[in-house]
C-alpha cells in the first residue's frame, strides 16, 4: 500500500504538520527527506530498511559518499542534499550563539559543538573565542588528528587568541569513539593551556569533550 493510502494522521508529512517534527520516528523523518520509496517498499519502509542497514540514523548521517550511495534508493543527489541540510543546521546553531548578548548557556554551546564535531571520524581541537562580555568572536578548528589523538601546540593556540584579541575562550575536542569521558591526557592539556592563557590574561571558561550525543564540561565537573 502506498503512503498516500494511509490515514492522514499516520502520513509523515501530515503528522509533522499536526504534532511537530519531534513526534516523528527516525524512519518517518528520513521518509520525508527521501520523498519516495522503491519497488516493493514505500518511503517509510525504505527508510527503516536503511536505518537497519546502517545501524542508526547517526551512522547514516555521518556516512561518506561511497557508504551513503551504496544504500538502496540513495545516490549522489541525495548525498549532496543531505550535506546541505546538515550544514544549514550547523550554521543556524552558530548564528544562534553569535546573536546572544553573551554566551551564558552551556546548553546552546553543547548543541553547537555536537552539530559541529560529533560525527567526525578523527579527533579535532577547536576554540570558541569570546570578548570580555562573553560575546562570541569566532569559532576555529586549530588542530586535526587521527582517530584517537590530535597534537595540540599551546604556542599556536596563544597566537590565535592574540589574533582575535580574545578575553576568554571555551576549548573543545571530540572523541571519535563516542565516549566523552575526559582522559588524563585531556586534563593535563587543560592545565597546560590554562597556564598559557593566564600569561596573556585570557580566561579559560571551559573545556568541553564531545562524544556521541554527549558533551562533558570540565567546568561542570569542577576539574578546570
Amino acid at each position: 500500500m502506498s503512503i498516500r493510502d494511509w490515514p492522514a494522521q499516520q502520513r509523515p508529512r501530515e503528522k509533522l504538520l499536526a504534532v511537530g517534527a519531534q513526534a516523528l520516528t527516525d524512519a518517518e523523518l528520513l521518509a520525508i527527506f527521501l520523498r519516495t520509496g522503491i519497488p516493493g517498499l514505500d518511503a517509510v519502509g525504505l527508510s527503516q530498511a536503511l536505518l537497519d542497514r546502517f545501524g542508526s540514523l547517526g551512522r547514516l548521517l555521518k556516512a561518506n559518499q561511497a557508504e551513503f550511495c551504496a544504500g538502496q534508493g540513495l545516490g549522489p543527489a541525495k548525498f549532496v542534499q543531505l550535506q546541505a541540510v546538515m550544514e544549514m543546521a550547523r550554521r543556524h546553531l552558530w548564528s544562534e550563539l553569535q546573536n546572544q548578548p553573551a554566551l551564558t548557556s552551556p546548553g546552546d554551546t553543547r548543541q553547537f559543538l555536537l552539530a559541529k564535531m560529533r560525527d567526525l571520524d578523527h579527533e579535532e581541537f577547536a576554540c570558541i573565542w569570546l570578548d570580555n562580555q562573553h560575546q562570541v568572536l569566532a569559532f576555529e578548528t586549530l588542530f586535526k588528528g587521527t582517530i584517537d589523538s590530535a597534537a595540540v601546540y599551546p604556542r599556536e593556540v596563544i597566537k590565535t587568541a592574540l589574533k582575535h584579541n580574545a578575553a576568554a575562550v571555551i576549548i573543545a575536542h571530540n572523541h571519535p569513539s563516542g565516549i566523552a569521558e575526559p582522559s588524563q591526557a585531556d586534563q593535563l592539556l587543560t592545565e597546560k593551556l590554562k597556564k598559557a592563557f593566564s600569561s596573556i590574561d585570557v580566561r579559560l571558561l571551559d573545556h568541553m569533550v564531545v562524544g556521541q550525543g554527549v558533551v562533558v564540561s570540565f567546568a561542570e565537573r569542577g576539574i578546570l
